[in-house]
């Protein structure tokens, strides 16, 4: 029996990318996927001496010394628990069992806990990147028992992205931490996303601008402070010719958008911790809208709208809504790490916010030139408790923010859907203590419930006699 040093369980496109990329950085990988066709057509179409297949758990359990590791690539939920009850009773104290699925965070801390029990280190290991960076390098976000991390790291490590010489890969702390940075790291996204999917409405409705024109935008601004993957690639998207028509193939993609349930974990979870992240939960809710094809096109023709060009040239606009959505943007980071700082505090976690932003600056979806600000905000001030409080990122703020409010207004008299840029502006102003009108709602509760109120210019709890019957 041919020697292995990780196996790797599932095999379908993350799966198997990720197996080929360890192939690649020397690792003998032994590969197995549930459906023998699916790990055939793996070894005829991607042959690498280095990718060992295996058509049963025994085999592949049993083809490497210990402590041995396992590296599972399949659907996250009841998949990933079917694995591990197949895998378990085959295994001995002190091997290793990663997860590098999408899994809930809850799922994980429940597995880990169980696992440990039976003397098996089990790590929540959230993977960044999609086909592309599991092939040639992801971000890679593992939780787990630190001691044992040393044993899986030389090979994350390795086949992780690099930014700056460094790998993009680094412990984040126990049980679910891994996942749960994963989850918020979806969570920007779905903002990141919605962001500049509003800027394209902006400059494509109310500012009258073609695909090439588009195309040329973004390319430009991903010359500047915008510089990121996603900014990239929409601009590569606005040039894409349509394979079955003339024009670019933007314009005939349904306007409808999909989701797989991190963003609005992340949403939920927010709930649970108190925090804002209103603008993950609206490109949620963007999403959801999208969906209601049948519902838009009947109100369309019966609530009334329409378009109004704005009154500064082409040129001046396209810059007003490049400082609008890097403002947003900031804010959009600001929500997704706060999050995360109650969620550490929480969990006992002790996550490192700058370590967190330096992995994603490359191989995930979020990479950008943006994070390596965040990595200092947090390396100068780690107690840093909002990111719009960081000297760069305020004065990025202050100065974008009259940008962010006028695109807003031409948005709405062009009767153009905004909602990730809304939240942005309502979370700034509320951030910065303008009244949010908590004092009526205090009023309102304590006059219908009598659920008492506190004051301004003076210690303790208040209840006050309304004079009315409550309903």
């Amino acid at each position: 029996m041919q020697k292995t040093e990780i196996g790797v369980i599932g095999l379908a496109v993350m799966g198997r990318s990720i197996a080929l990329n360890m192939a690649d950085h020397g690792f003998r990988v032994g590969g197995y996927n549930r459906s023998r066709e699916v790990t055939d057509t793996v070894v005829r179409e991607y042959p690498h001496e280095n990718l060992i297949p295996f058509y049963d758990m025994e085999s592949l359990v049993a083809s490497q010394d210990r402590p041995r590791r396992f590296l599972i690539m399949v659907k996250a939920g009841k998949p990933v628990d079917m694995v591990i009850e197949q895998l378990v009773p085959l295994l001995d104290d002190g091997d290793m069992i990663l997860d590098g699925g999408n899994s809930f965070f809850e799922d994980t801390r429940r597995r880990e806990r169980e696992l440990k029990a039976k003397g098996i280190y089990y790590f929540g290991t959230g993977v960044s990147g999609g086909e592309h960076g599991a092939r040639f390098g992801p971000s890679i976000m593992p939780g787990g028992d630190e001691s044992a991390y040393s044993h899986v790291a030389p090979v994350l490590e390795a086949v992780a992205a690099r930014a700056k010489g460094e790998p993009c890969c680094a412990y984040m702390g126990p049980d679910g931490a891994g996942h749960y940075v994963k989850m918020v790291h979806n969570g920007i996204e779905y903002a990141d996303m919605q962001l500049i999917a509003e800027a394209y409405l902006l400059l494509k409705y109310a500012g009258g601008y073609t695909n090439e024109e588009l195309a040329a935008i973004f390319e430009e601004w991903n010359e500047g402070e915008l510089k990121s993957y996603l900014i990239e690639i929409t601009a590569r998207i606005f040039r894409e010719s349509d394979d079955y028509a003339q024009g670019e193939l933007v314009d005939y993609i349904l306007d409808s958008a999909g989701q797989k349930g991190t963003g609005r974990w992340t949403s939920l979870e927010s709930l649970k911790q108190g925090v804002n992240v209103s603008m993950i939960t609206a490109a949620c809710n963007a999403r959801i809208m999208s969906n209601r094809m049948e519902e838009r096109k009947a109100a369309q023709s019966l609530i009334s709208g329409s378009l109004r060009r704005p009154a500064v040239d082409k040129r001046e606009f396209a810059e007003m809504v490049r400082r609008g959505l890097y403002t947003a943007k900031i804010v959009a980071y600001a929500q997704g790490f706060d999050l995360l700082r109650h969620a550490s505090a929480e969990y006992g976690w002790n996550l490192n916010y700058g370590r967190i932003a330096a992995i994603f600056r490359a191989g995930c979806i979020i990479q950008a030139q943006f994070l390596d600000e965040i990595t200092n905000a947090f390396d100068n001030d780690s107690d840093l408790t909002n990111l719009m409080l960081d000297s760069y990122f305020l004065e990025g703020v202050n100065r974008g923010k009259e940008s962010l409010q006028n695109i807003l207004c031409l948005g709405i008299q062009n009767g153009i859907p905004l909602p990730a840029m809304s939240q942005a502006e309502a979370y700034i102003d509320a951030f910065r203590g303008m009244p949010v009108g908590a004092n009526l709602i205090q009023a309102q509760r304590d006059c219908f419930g009598a659920h008492t109120f506190e004051r301004t210019d003076r210690e303790g709890i208040f209840h006050h006699d309304w004079g009315q019957d409550n309903a």
